[in-house]
């Protein structure tokens, strides 16, 4: 249950950081990365239902850090990633993670491109085994400590 209560504490605080480093985030990598991180999370357990294309999309919608870039797009970007995992998830599984690795260039955007896949993992209220392994193989990847972001 402790887990459970640094990930919610974690995802109410996500959108006040990222809302704060929003003028660091507005490159086309984290615009990528941060879209294959969505989808990773949205498919985290092999599946990808309605309800986790809804909570995307209205992350991109309402989120103040990625409405700096065209919500069409996004969407579009999005929904790609989700096509290619559903084609063959294994392949472009390993492709998503390329484009979210990229991002380790920059800290301040690899930062946000983990704490916007915890926003998607806890956006239904419960962040499942998958959605947590997701995130914690791309803090793995891209160096930062899983203790920054209670996981």
């Amino acid at each position: 249950m402790a887990l459970w209560n640094r990930l919610a504490e974690s995802a109410r605080t996500v959108r006040g950081r990222l809302a704060a480093k929003r003028n660091e985030l507005r490159g086309g990598a984290f615009r990528d990365a941060s879209m294959a991180m969505c989808a990773l999370v949205a498919a985290a357990d092999g599946t990808i239902d309605p309800a986790e294309r809804r909570r995307v999309a209205q992350l991109i919608e309402h989120d103040q850090v990625l409405r700096v870039f065209p919500a069409g797009e996004l969407r579009g970007r999005f929904e790609g990633w989700l096509d290619r995992l559903t084609t063959d998830f294994d392949l472009n599984r390993a492709e998503a993670l390329r484009e979210v690795a990229k991002a380790a260039r920059r800290p301040a955007e690899a930062r946000a491109v983990v704490r916007i896949g915890i926003a998607v993992g806890a956006a239904d209220g419960y962040f499942d085994a998958a959605e947590l392994v997701v995130v914690r193989e791309v803090c793995h990847l891209l160096d930062l400590p899983l203790h920054e972001f209670g996981l």
